[in-house]
């Protein structure tokens, strides 16, 4: 069975106090250090030696010493108290300015065409920054994962995710290689493709994606068939350029394929449009500086 935990509340009061008075051996001159008064760091000690339930100081009138619980506190107290110190400087420092880690989870055809500049240009801008990029075409959940951000196609980022438009709405289009159309005619409707040698796109949830059509303004989808099945677009562009079967894919992907002839359009009539490639981030009250210099830098270009 679980077991109720709660939080001791002032469990650090009077450590601060007490490491200053020893290492002054003087209440007077700790108070004058931390800027009190030295009845506020007697109340404080006292309070503190109270919850430990033993003496910590021997005072005279004219000096302060440890007792032997003074002693064995301090030489455990000291270090932990400077490493807390420590932690608090270096996560104030990553609140205050653009350092640390950024970890994106984007997937693989993104990296090429939209990661690789800007990247390369953030770096330089920001090299306090380390950028490590999760290329997978899993739909995780960044925050469970440690994720700062993702990059997704606008249909997959759910709804509760702030979203920054990376590119603007493109289509899905079907394209195949000449050396396919040599030895199959081009089809002229979306029926027939049940005559085509399709690639597929398997989703990170192990369901295969149906082909999407605008058919004069009313969606459609449909189940097709071929001899390869991938898990991500690059694996399928890949595919669709050795003449293997035609493929569906966001358009700015096979550009370069279509302007040097390599990839030729098919069924362009029947392209949907869908709503681009977002980055995506949970909605934080206070957002981390170095995400904060990423998404200006992602909107600056």
């Amino acid at each position: 069975m679980k077991q109720n935990f709660t939080v001791r509340q002032g469990a650090l009061d009077g450590v601060e106090a007490f490491l200053c008075v020893a290492r002054h051996r003087s209440f007077r001159r700790a108070a004058a250090e931390l800027g009190v008064t030295p009845s506020a760091i007697s109340q404080a000690v006292r309070v503190l030696e109270a919850r430990i339930g033993a003496a910590l100081f021997i005072r005279t009138t004219r000096s302060v010493g440890l007792t032997e619980a003074g002693e064995q506190f301090l030489s455990r107290a000291k270090p932990a108290f400077e490493e807390l110190v420590a932690a608090s400087d270096v996560a104030r420092g990553l609140g205050q300015r653009p350092t640390g880690l950024l970890r994106l989870s984007v997937p693989r055809a993104v990296v090429p065409i939209l990661l690789e500049p800007m990247i390369a240009s953030f770096c330089q801008a920001y090299p306090e920054v380390e950028v490590e990029i999760a290329a997978s075409e899993a739909l995780i959940d960044i925050a469970a994962e440690g994720f700062d951000a993702g990059i997704r196609l606008g249909q997959f980022v759910a709804a509760d995710m702030v979203a920054v438009p990376l590119t603007p709405p493109f289509r899905l289009v079907v394209v195949g290689a000449p050396d396919y159309f040599v030895r199959r005619s081009r089809p002229m409707h979306t029926d027939d493709l049940r005559e085509h040698a399709c690639l597929r796109w398997r989703r990170s949830n192990g369901a295969i994606a149906l082909w999407s059509f605008n058919d004069n303004g009313r969606a459609i989808e449909i189940a097709v068939s071929g001899p390869l099945i991938a898990n991500d677009f690059p694996t399928m562009l890949g595919a669709a350029v050795e003449g293997i079967g035609l493929a569906q894919l966001p358009e700015p992907m096979v550009a370069e394929g279509l302007r040097t002839g390599k990839l030729a359009h098919v069924l362009e009539a029947y392209a949907p449009m869908v709503q681009g490639v977002f980055l995506y981030y949970p909605s934080r009250r206070q957002m981390m500086p170095k995400l904060r210099a990423f998404i200006d830098h992602v909107k600056r270009r």
